[in-house]
């Protein structure tokens, strides 16, 4: 989220607002760091409630503020089809790992007990399969003799932090493309 916010303030995503950042968590740390920015948070707490109530009143949310493109960063959980129908072909999200390799949880553990010799990051369009919408963009890490998952994990992050907002201005230029088009 701060990538993506510090990328839409130096331009690096131009013509482009973050109008909201929502967590589902009260007491994210990113929704703390996007108010010292001065971007609107809402927590809506899925407590008590079924994924489809839950991501409803988001879905609410995001119309209310008429966003145009949904991105995910650190949200952990497969969203329903009623949601990916809302913004499909609007949701992007980040994983760490060369999809369609280690979708899922662990993605850095999976590759070093498979023994890869080159990891990295993956940004896709969502869908309702688990890492499965198409793919935006991806960018190569090499697994190092000795990685952890700490350190493999590490400099995956730093990738992910330059290819999201690069993806994200891509997605949003071919868009604005179509849109000028007709």
């Amino acid at each position: 989220m701060l990538a993506l916010s510090d990328a839409v303030r130096d331009g690096r995503i131009p013509d482009a607002e973050i109008a909201i950042v929502i967590s589902d968590k009260t007491a994210a740390r990113g929704l703390e760091l996007a108010r010292e920015r001065g971007i609107e948070t809402v927590a809506i707490e899925r407590r008590g409630r079924n994924r489809e109530e839950h991501e409803r009143e988001i879905i609410g949310a995001l119309r209310e503020r008429q966003v145009d493109l949904v991105c995910l960063a650190g949200y952990m959980r497969l969203l329903s089809p009623c949601f990916v129908e809302a913004f499909r072909g609007r949701i992007l999200n980040i994983h760490p790992s060369l999809l369609p390799a280690f979708p899922g949880l662990d993605a850095q553990r999976q590759a070093l007990e498979h023994g890869v010799k080159v990891s990295g990051c993956t940004v896709h369009f969502v869908d309702e399969t688990l890492d499965g919408g198409p793919i935006i963009a991806q960018r190569t890490v090499p697994v190092i003799e000795g990685d952890t998952v700490e350190t493999l994990s590490a400099r995956i992050l730093e990738q992910e932090h330059q290819l999201y907002p690069e993806a994200v201005a891509l997605v949003l230029k071919r868009g604005s493309s179509r849109m000028n088009a007709d």
